[in-house]
Parts: C-alpha cells; sequence; structure tokens
C-alpha cells in the first residue's frame, strides 16, 4: 500500500513541476513529499529526478518509471469517479429474490418499469418459497413474508397484504367452507388450518383442510382455482384483479385472514448501494399502489 502512495506521490511532483507544488495540490507538508521521494529512490536504488534550486528534471529511469505511475494514478481516477457515478445514478448488476406469488405479479413488473428509467441496471430475479440464505446465494435483495431472525440481516417493513380465500363463481360445494377440495401451494403443511375473523364482529372462525391437490408454483395453483378445481388462498391485491375479471370469489365473503408483514432483507451492513435503493423504493411504492385499490 505505501509503494502505491509513493508511486501516485512521485507522479504528482512530476507533474506539479516541484516538491512544493505537489504538496499544495496534496495538502501535504513539503517535508513529508520530500521524504516520500526520498524513500522512493533508495528502495529502488536509482534516481528518478535530477534537482536544482530553480528546476527539475526527470531521469531517463525516472521518465520510465513516471508513465507507468501516471498509468496508476489514471486507473485509481477511474476507479473512484466510477463509484461515485454509481451513486448518483443506478446501475450494475443485482440478484433479488421473492416468493413466487409476488415475483411474477408485482416484483418483476415493477423492475421492469425501472430498467426502462435506468437502462444501465441488470437484475438477476430469483422466484423461490424458501428463505435463501443471503450471502451463500450472493442475494443483495430479498422480498419476505415475515421478519428474519438472522442477525447478520438488516431488514425493513415495506408494507403488508392479505390472503383471501378464494374459489372460481361457478364452483359448487356442500354450503361449507370445509366441503370444497382444498389447492394447496407446496410450502404449506400437510393440515391446513385457517382462522377468519368477521370483519363486523370480529367472531373468529377456524376452517381446517386437508389438501387434496398441491403445486410447487402459485400460478399452477392459480390456475387451479381459475379452473375450478377447489379453493385456496391469494394474496388481496392479486385476488381483487381477478376478482373484477369475473375469475375469483371469496369463499366467505364479510371474513378475512390475518394480514402479513412483507419485509425488504439486503446483507449490507453499510453504505447500501443506490441500485439496491432503487430497487426497494420501487417495490415498496408498487406494492403500496397495488394495495390501495384493495378494500
Amino acid at each position: 500500500m505505501n509503494r502505491l502512495r509513493q508511486m501516485s506521490i512521485f507522479a504528482h511532483i512530476v507533474e506539479s513541476g516541484s516538491i512544493s507544488a505537489a504538496a499544495e495540490v496534496l495538502a501535504l507538508s513539503k517535508s513529508v513529499v520530500s521524504q516520500h521521494l526520498k524513500s522512493l529512490e533508495s528502495e529502488l536504488g536509482v534516481t528518478l529526478l535530477k534537482r536544482t534550486t530553480r528546476r527539475q528534471t526527470l531521469t531517463p529511469a525516472g521518465t520510465a518509471f513516471y508513465h507507468k505511475c501516471r498509468l496508476l494514478n489514471d486507473v485509481a481516477d477511474e476507479a473512484w469517479n466510477d463509484a461515485l457515478t454509481r451513486q448518483l445514478t443506478p446501475q450494475g448488476s443485482i440478484r433479488i429474490t421473492a416468493p413466487h406469488a409476488l415475483m411474477g405479479t408485482l416484483i418483476a413488473p415493477l423492475i421492469g418499469e425501472l430498467i426502462i428509467q435506468y437502462p444501465g441496471i441488470q437484475p438477476e430475479l430469483i422466484a423461490n418459497d424458501g428463505q435463501l440464505d443471503l450471502m451463500e446465494h450472493e442475494i443483495d435483495l430479498a422480498i419476505r413474508a415475515g421478519q428474519s431472525i438472522s442477525s447478520s440481516v438488516r431488514q425493513r417493513r415495506i408494507g403488508e397484504f392479505r390472503d383471501v380465500l378464494c374459489r372460481a363463481p361457478d364452483l359448487t360445494g356442500d354450503g361449507t367452507a370445509s366441503g370444497y377440495r382444498y389447492i394447496a401451494n407446496h410450502w404449506q403443511g400437510r393440515k391446513i388450518e385457517h382462522q377468519l375473523y368477521d370483519q363486523d364482529t370480529g367472531v373468529t372462525q377456524t376452517l381446517s383442510f386437508i389438501p387434496h391437490c398441491r403445486a410447487n408454483s402459485f400460478h399452477a395453483c392459480l390456475a387451479l382455482l381459475e379452473s375450478g378445481a377447489g379453493i385456496g388462498i391469494v394474496p388481496d391485491f392479486i385476488f381483487r384483479q381477478l376478482a373484477a375479471q369475473g375469475k375469483l370469489v371469496e369463499v366467505m365473503p364479510g371474513y378475512q385472514l390475518p394480514s402479513a408483514n412483507l419485509y425488504a432483507m439486503h446483507p449490507y451492513q453499510n453504505n447500501l448501494p443506490l441500485v439496491v435503493q432503487s430497487c426497494m423504493q420501487k417495490i415498496e411504492q408498487g406494492l403500496s399502489t397495488a394495495r390501495k385499490t384493495v378494500p
């Protein structure tokens, strides 16, 4: 590290025309700059500058060495400016993970809008209903329901959603919710319980189901629900859109499932990259907009 500093200072001495001028540019004392030059020449065992009271000139060895030092400073300046630019305009790669239900219907379209606004963003989207380890899988941003217990993860609540127990409009049963076949996501248990409460009276009702069918994809579950194969849960902001199209209805109108908090998580302890900040804000705003239409 000291060698790099000595080389940088040497380049400044040459370009400034004197040790005094270089010291002023570098905001160092003249004695410190002079000592760096003396140490550099001593370590290399060669004279780099011939100095008189009026002028300084490069030796042949100094000329060759200066050109290498100049390249070093150019690379350092480019790296510095690039890092600053990345904090002014969102750009660069980012790996984002979220559950299937959120990725395809909410997050992917929002990130698509952000790419159009900032073409320098290069996202990799990973739909996964599991709890991927952020460090092991090099995840920059995770959107999940519920908090993480890991102390190495930074997290912030970005909103909430509520699942809706729903079915196709023409699906017939025996008049009770438990009389329908249940379509389960793969992450749901072998025995499923839902606690719904009456929006007016607050009275709760517990429903238990043994899944009739399972799918490892939210969109597969949704297709089964729309076909009339059974009942299942869908996030409220998605249900609202499908209900408006006449594709789904609530199984128990007037009853609701509890809401769940959504969190944005990342592994950065300090200096969160601008691209991560921008994606997080976009998702938070999009979630808020999507839920404004939900009663």
